[in-house]
């Protein structure tokens, strides 16, 4: 079939991207699903800060690529092999395929599948082909997923099912922002009930990292951010305080706040000074999560001494190290109760045309989620 579809054409493409347009709107050629894959029509696509670590260079991959990795949509069609979904079902994307064989897949731990790792790198699907093509030359996948498009197909593994009462444009949030966000601080973090945090970064990563250490009982949660805007939002969402990260003293304002530093700090925002802002705001004893991708090249670097004396924990959380069948129902079901108000994320939804302004927006750390509504 013929669909439209944003492709990004360069990575690294000079600023602003209104103007170098490195996503062009095209209409490619998608195959029918293979053994094991599945047919979506796109409902929304969130436009997340991995999607613009490509756009600008920062963690490239090969090109011509359909974009997009957070998403929602409808199954359309499944492929041979496939008998526990069906067309109708409504679905969220996960952006890490699990196979369920590797010794990763079978200690519980899907979203650092081995077997993945080679696919997912090439651009293409779990089976190690291609469903897309423009001029009938490859087009590659991002994450096995490529939502930034009318439809997709993907691996049966890129797919959970979820409650079709659920608005599909918001259903895409879970597919990234909520499970990463979220997923730091009740799996990988298991913060405790009247712990101190302190969340840097206020994307829709870091407020959904917000809002889940509400969730867990925080009895502080300190939110840094350089935007006065987005601090508001998060006093909104539960914050009990905030600390604008431009202030010099930034992390001794939040260690006077916290007696000392706080028991877990979590990096959301892929930078090399969020890190540092995160570790440093940590107590004696504490521990720092970083679960925001920085640029490939970046490195962060402690006094291995103080690690040791202070007795320190540093921890990486991929996915919010989230068994996706299991996390994104149960999210979702928190966001139907009240408990996990996601929707107030939403900065705005989008059409293709206006992706290139969307990804400045992120860039210049203008908005919060914005979501592409494919068939809007």
């Amino acid at each position: 079939m013929k669909m439209k579809a944003a492709v990004l054409t360069r990575c690294g493409a000079p600023r602003p991207f209104a103007r170098s347009k490195p996503i062009e709107v095209l209409e490619v050629d998608l195959d029918p699903p293979g053994e094991g894959e599945v047919l979506v029509k796109v409902g929304g696509a969130g436009l997340c800060h991995s999607d613009l670590s490509m756009v600008n260079g920062d963690r490239p991959r090969p090109t011509p690529i359909v974009l997009g990795h957070e998403g929602s949509g409808e199954i359309v069609e499944v492929g041979a092999g496939v008998h526990d979904v069906k067309a109708g079902d409504h679905i969220c994307f996960t952006f890490n395929v699990s196979c369920g064989r590797c010794r990763r897949c079978l200690e519980g731990r899907p979203y650092i599948c081995e077997r993945a790792i080679t696919p997912r790198a090439a651009g293409q699907l779990l089976s190690g082909h291609h469903r897309l093509h423009l001029d009938g030359k490859p087009v590659n996948h991002q994450s096995g997923v490529s939502c930034f498009a009318e439809y997709a197909v993907v691996d049966r593994g890129s797919v959970v099912v979820i409650d079709s009462s659920l608005p599909l444009d918001l259903a895409a949030l879970f597919g990234c922002a909520v499970v990463t966000g979220v997923g730091a601080v009740v799996n990988t973090a298991q913060i405790q009930p009247g712990s101190s945090v302190a969340v840097v970064g206020l994307g829709g990563v870091g407020l959904s990292g917000l809002l889940g250490a509400v969730l867990a009982g925080a009895g502080k949660i300190v939110a840094i951010d350089l935007s006065d805007e987005k601090l508001g939002l998060a006093r909104q969402l539960g914050a009990t305080d905030t600390v604008n990260a431009r202030d010099a003293d930034h992390v001794q304002q939040v260690r006077d706040l916290t007696g000392g530093g706080v028991d877990y700090a979590f990096d959301f925002a892929g930078t090399i000074k969020a890190m540092e802002t995160a570790y440093l705001a940590t107590r004696w004893g504490g521990t720092t999560v970083s679960a925001g991708l920085s640029p490939i090249t970046a490195d962060f670097s402690f006094k291995q001494s103080l690690l040791v004396s202070e007795e320190k924990t540093i921890k990486g959380s991929y996915m919010g190290s989230c068994v996706p069948v299991r996390d994104i129902p149960r999210f979702i079901s928190l966001y139907q109760q009240g408990r996990l108000p996601v929707d107030r994320m939403v900065s705005q939804r989008v059409g293709f045309a206006e992706l290139n302004e969307g990804f400045d927006r992120l860039q210049e750390v203008a908005t919060v989620r914005q979501v592409l509504v494919p068939h809007g």
